[in-house]
């Protein structure tokens, strides 16, 4: 796992989420997650499965924001879970071995060693940066990203108002992923704005 990871907005339009997705798609994204919030459980159900069948294009996973049955429902590649969500472990048994479990582990470290035991596949931290979507305390400090890479054998993703510019010192530390909401699906161009995040990921590029 490594490059940009693209998160959805909460759109209820979606025409227009598959348009921008696909788009995005084209430039070049490393992993999709589907979250939307305030859905119904239909139209969660029917944009789940219209991006699933996109990322099949494009051999790119598709994981699902916090609803299990969902995933297993279209038949997705993972589950990504919050701190109030249903725990690592639990997520893991649902889905067996071979489906993607990412964790949030804000700027816990040692919530990312206790995802890790319990058969996570990634951990997220953050938020680093105000961000447009959700409300959090902006408390994670850069530090935690080598502290992370130093004992946690398993991909390192950002989270939290991610931008190009300000997700490159991170990335420099040796962050695997960046996620992204606003700063593609909002863009004026989102194939450049795509273009920028995984330019960060190149292995000539210095920090």
């Amino acid at each position: 796992m490594r490059g940009l990871y693209l998160i959805t907005p909460n759109w209820d339009d979606t025409d227009r989420l598959l348009a921008l997705t696909k788009r995005a798609l084209d430039a070049g994204v490393a992993l999709l997650q589907y979250r939307h919030k305030d859905a119904s459980a239909a139209l969660r159900l029917d944009q789940a499965a219209a991006l699933l069948a996109l990322c099949r294009s494009y051999a790119v996973p598709l994981v699902i924001n916090d609803f299990v049955e969902l995933c297993q429902a279209v038949g997705a590649d993972g589950v990504h879970v919050g701190g109030t969500d249903a725990s690592v472990a639990q997520v893991r048994s649902a889905l067996g071995p071979d489906k993607i479990v990412g964790a949030s582990c804000y700027g816990d470290l040692a919530l990312a060693q206790a995802a890790q035991r319990s058969g996570a596949s990634y951990v997220a931290f953050g938020g680093f940066y105000p961000s447009l979507v959700k409300k959090y305390a902006v408390t994670t400090q850069a530090a935690i990203v080598g502290q992370a890479k130093a004992c946690i054998a398993l991909p390192c993703v950002l989270i939290g108002g991610m931008t190009p510019e300000n997700a490159a010192p991170l990335v420099a530390r040796g962050a695997d992923m960046v996620a992204a909401i606003s700063s593609v699906y909002l863009a004026p161009d989102v194939t450049a704005a795509v273009h920028r995040f995984t330019e960060l990921f190149e292995p000539q590029r210095n920090v």
